[in-house]
């Protein structure tokens, strides 16, 4: 336990179970570390050992209750940074630093990285290539949307993580009829003005990972899918990521993009997950890459652990260096390597899958997670990764694969 009267403490938010590597680290480099999750979560295997305390939420969550949660630690703590693990917290921790007067982003600035009207709005004023969009809200503006931008078109909660909630629709009366079903139900955020719909783009599908420090990004990872996010969820499937070929012309304008996206978005310190998508047509004023989305925390779907693979980097472990570093003692990033990290993962019909004929040199996990398979692998031969992940997604189809119908919204687990 750390002295709760002089030792700056981090202010941990995570409504699910996620962010143990990142309290580790910080208690590691010193810092007091408090969580706050919700009651339901309690009994998972938090890293307890590093942490202060341990504070439950009880019931439903909402801003107010973590507001009165993080007044209540601030009472006996010094409170110097308040950190959103999850995708869902990320507004919540920025109000909260507002109200403690905490440095970091503050509501305005975190709406972009998590509401994706928000996030539409701030790519047209940056000027960045992207889909399309329109909210749902205006009945005239929405006709004349589906009149300019031909079908299919993508129907989007402003607010969620992954694929949930989203749906491709291919007729006027698919919108209007989605509209009215979104506005029957009970909750205020589930109805069609917390929406947008916007066109359309197929292609191949990129996340860029980076760490930020004081307004710079000091480090990257790029990665493509195998097949876009949203096919896998709504259609099953193996997914699968793998590390760009460092060289490649695809790296660098991928690396451009991000860098003018970060920038023009605004945030200082921390650690960023971007998509884009690489358009099947794309004439030349509209550019190859498209932005999809970005968030201000670590990609899921052992992200962190793929990049960590590939370059030796643990972002969760690194951002918590930098949320505790000081100008006294300034974060410098490790050494990093250039190699390749793939995953292949789905969801598995066995419980706990037994991955044992698969005993190719380069796994270096195999991830631990009940009802899913997956492999990590890490290789200095981009064309050798390739070669693996392709026969892994054979392999999976054949050995473990399960499909279940696509997750409307989170509340369920909420």
């Amino acid at each position: 336990m750390t002295d709760s009267t002089s030792v700056p403490t981090i202010l941990c938010i995570a409504s699910f179970f996620k962010g143990n590597e990142f309290v580790r680290e910080a208690r590691r480099q010193g810092a007091g570390v408090v969580l706050l999750t919700r009651e339901k979560l309690l009994d998972q295997d938090w890293a307890r050992e590093s942490l202060d305390e341990l504070l439950a939420i009880p019931g439903k969550t909402s801003v107010s209750a973590y507001l009165m949660a993080a007044t209540h630690v601030a009472r006996a703590r010094r409170i110097t940074r308040v950190v959103a693990l999850e995708e869902y917290d990320i507004a919540t921790a920025a109000y909260l630093r507002e109200h403690l007067c905490v440095p970091g982003i503050g509501t305005t600035t975190a709406r972009c990285f998590q509401d994706k009207l928000a996030m539409r709005v701030k790519g047209l004023d940056v000027g960045l290539p992207q889909p399309d969009f329109v909210q749902l809200v205006n009945y005239e503006a929405i006709e004349q949307f589906m009149k300019t931008n031909s079908p299919p078109w993508m129907l989007k909660p402003r607010i969620g993580a992954s694929s949930m909630g989203m749906r491709k629709l291919s007729e006027p009366e698919d919108v209007w009829s989605a509209m009215r079903e979104l506005d029957r139900r009970q909750e205020l955020h589930e109805r069609a003005d917390f929406h947008l719909l916007e066109k359309y783009e197929p292609g191949n599908v990129y996340h860029v990972d980076s760490l930020i420090v004081e307004g710079q990004i000091i480090f990257t990872n790029v990665a493509q899918y195998g097949a876009p996010p949203f096919d896998i969820a709504h259609g099953g499937g193996v997914t699968t990521s793998a590390t760009v070929p460092y060289a490649s012309k695809t790296r660098k304008d991928l690396l451009a993009l991000n860098a003018k996206l970060l920038q023009g978005f605004g945030i200082d310190r921390g650690v960023t997950h971007a998509e884009f998508i690489e358009r099947t047509h794309s004439p030349k004023p509209a550019g190859r890459f498209y932005f999809l989305e970005v968030a201000a925390r670590v990609g899921g779907a052992f992200t962190a652990e793929t990049i960590e693979a590939a370059t030796g980097i643990n972002v969760w472990r690194e951002w918590a260096r930098i949320e505790t570093a000081s100008q006294e003692e300034p974060y410098r990033l490790p050494k990093t390597r250039k190699e390749y990290g793939g995953i292949a993962m789905s969801l598995a019909r066995q419980e706990n899958p037994d991955t044992s004929a698969y005993n190719d040199p380069e796994i270096v996990l195999r991830v631990p997670k009940s009802r899913h398979v997956g492999l990590i692998i890490r290789t200095r031969q981009h064309k050798r990764m390739t070669q693996l992940l392709d026969q892994y997604v054979t392999r999976f189809n054949q050995d473990f694969m399960a499909v279940l119908p696509a997750e409307e919204r989170a509340e369920q687990h909420l």
